[in-house]
């Protein structure tokens, strides 16, 4: 019984000398569970609308999981007085590296940032025919999927077209043309 005694005595001496942190530690996990709780059901009413795979669903959440979750990671580090400076450096060196050797066209978060918004844009729904003028030609498409990268239109020969999220939003698109240009047909 002394033993416990001892125990409860250490552990509420370590509480007491860190209690701020501890207090901060568990408003931060309640703040990064109701946010997450909110956005979830958020995305799963647009995605719904929108008619888009179960996959759509699952990429979404977790991209909501992994950015809450290092804001929250950060800001536990913050809370209990780790140097974080040194690891800012190193993030950001690794994430601009990443950028620029996978993704030297396109800025990645744009991309990303360009799925959420059409993910919630009621107008980019699966299945809607889409054409997007480009400056010399026009590109024509379904809707099938929206990726966290990417747009899969399927055109009507059946061809796959993935075209970046941002450029998507970029371009002046015409959602459900009353005709079709058939640009891929000889006649």
């Amino acid at each position: 019984m002394t033993k416990f005694n001892d125990l409860l005595t250490e552990l509420l001496s370590w509480f007491n000398t860190y209690q701020s942190g501890v207090l901060w530690s568990v408003f931060l996990l309640l703040v990064y569970f109701l946010v997450t709780r909110k956005i979830f059901p958020l995305i799963d009413r647009n995605v719904e609308k929108s008619g888009f795979k179960d996959s759509t669903l699952r990429k979404a959440y977790h991209v909501v999981r992994l950015l809450s979750g290092t804001v929250t990671l950060v800001a536990l580090l913050i809370v209990w007085g780790v140097d974080i400076s040194g690891l800012l450096l190193l993030s950001t060196s690794l994430l601009t590296l990443t950028g620029v050797a996978l993704f030297a066209n396109w800025s990645l978060l744009s991309n990303i940032t360009a799925y959420f918004v059409l993910l919630f844009h009621t107008a980019y729904k699966r299945g809607n025919f889409i054409r997007i003028l480009e400056i010399e030609e026009v590109v024509e498409g379904y809707i099938a999927d929206i990726g966290i990268f990417n747009v899969k239109l399927i055109t009507e020969d059946r061809e796959q077209i993935l075209y970046p999220n941002n450029l998507f939003l970029a371009r002046p698109t015409i959602i459900n043309p009353k005709n079709r240009l058939n640009t891929n047909k000889e006649e």
